[in-house]
């Protein structure tokens, strides 16, 4: 539905965001059945939906200007949630995955840390509002492993519930924001 909506609102597609759209809903696709495989897969397709969110927000980004001041503290904030997160579900979670979920949180960082600097060079409510989809999103994320694999899921506030509200909310501001900038 929001892949129908972004296609419908937009004045000029853009066609990476059409493909992290499609590559987000295919990742749900994949998570529904039970089972690592699944869990494994729908990771991936994840995966290319963050770095064609990063080619979304490279159209309103110069990298050469790109603020380091705070790009290296943010960077650094979400790597080490990122970290955080994989040790605490290492215990209950089979070893095989967990590189992959690691590249994934590092995928999720970067892609939020390219809608910071699109936030900091373009300071537009816009931008803010795909930031603050972009951190939904994360959030989602976080919480996602822990209901999943965390010892005690219940850390989770309502688990999946709270994981599919920030998700949802998340990927229809960053739609919003990205028609505003267009």
């Amino acid at each position: 539905m929001l892949l129908l909506y972004y296609i419908l609102a937009a004045r000029d597609l853009d066609y990476y965001l059409v493909m992290a759209l499609f590559f987000s809903w295919l990742g749900d696709l994949l998570l529904i059945p039970k089972g690592h495989n699944w869990f494994t897969y729908g990771g991936i397709s994840f995966i290319l939906s963050h770095i064609f969110f990063i080619l979304t927000y490279l159209h309103n980004i110069d990298l050469k200007t790109a603020p380091l001041m705070l790009v290296i503290p943010a960077a650094l904030l979400y790597y080490g949630i990122s970290f955080l997160i994989i040790h605490l579900i290492r215990p209950t979670t089979p070893k095989k995955m967990l590189p992959l979920m690691y590249f994934y949180m590092l995928c999720n960082s970067t892609m939020n840390l390219f809608a910071l600097v699109q936030l900091a060079q373009n300071r537009s409510s816009g931008a803010l509002i795909a930031f603050i989809g972009a951190l939904l999103f994360f959030g989602s994320d976080c919480f996602l492993f822990l209901v999943r694999y965390y010892k005690k899921p219940e850390v989770v506030f309502r688990k999946h519930f709270l994981v599919m509200l920030l998700y949802l909310l998340g990927e229809f501001l960053i739609v919003l924001g990205v028609l505003q900038l267009r």
